[in-house]
Order: C-alpha cells, then sequence, then structure tokens
C-alpha cells in the first residue's frame, strides 16, 4: 500500500497517471495509445511506468503476456499532496495566500465568487 505521504508526480507522470486514473487498469499499450498527443514511445511509457511503481503510486499485476497496472494514489491524494508542495514552497506555508493569488491572477465568475462568498459565511458562523 502507498505511504500517506504521496510522491511529487512531474508533467509526464501526470499525463501517464491521468490515463491510468481514468482507465482503472490499463496495459503499457492501453496507456500509449490513450495519451494526448504528443505520443510517447512504447518503452517512454513502459519506463515511466517503472518509475512510479518504484515510487509506490501505481503497481502492476500479470494478465497474459502483459502487465495491468493500476493506481495506488487517488487523483484526490495526489492533487493535495501537490497543492500541499506548492503552498509550502511558495507562500510560506498558507493557502490564503495561494487563495488571494488566485483570485488576483483571474477574476472570479459570479457561480464562483458565490461559493467563495458562502464558504466565508459558513467559517464566520462557525467561529461566532
Amino acid at each position: 500500500m502507498a505511504s500517506k505521504k504521496t510522491k511529487h508526480l512531474t508533467k509526464a507522470e501526470l499525463r501517464i497517471m491521468d490515463v491510468i486514473w481514468a482507465k482503472e487498469r490499463a496495459s503499457v499499450a492501453d496507456v500509449v495509445a490513450a495519451l494526448p498527443p504528443p505520443p510517447l514511445a512504447y518503452t517512454t511509457v513502459l519506463t515511466m511506468l517503472r518509475i512510479l511503481e518504484q515510487k509506490g503510486i501505481v503497481a502492476r499485476t500479470p494478465e497474459g503476456r502483459a502487465h495491468i497496472y493500476y493506481a495506488l494514489v487517488q487523483r484526490d491524494d495526489a492533487a493535495t499532496s501537490a497543492v500541499t508542495d506548492i503552498v509550502r514552497s511558495f507562500f510560506s506555508n498558507s493557502k490564503t495566500a495561494l487563495a488571494v493569488r488566485l483570485m488576483e491572477e483571474e477574476r472570479p465568475s459570479q457561480d464562483e465568487l458565490a461559493s467563495i462568498k458562502a464558504l466565508i459565511a459558513k467559517y464566520e458562523k462557525e467561529n461566532s
């Protein structure tokens, strides 16, 4: 079983994991066929899946002459780990600073603003 702390995924590993998460179980050939452009060579995908296996992010099981890979780490856990790394590295461990930065970069839509306001109201109610 994967450790509690998810290891960081590179962009290339994330491309492969997107396929694994979508398919749930896939051979190397399945992953190669499902990858969006730019394509990756079969041997490249195989190497990256082996690295992901060493990191404890995927596991494999033999099926005929192939191996079928499946995720040991869920997408949400990987996302949480990535956000935590970004917050720690760039925002002095402040998720609020990240949220403010994101809203400064791009104005939230009316629906997003309503969700943010509802969340703030919930927190204010809990703290009163």
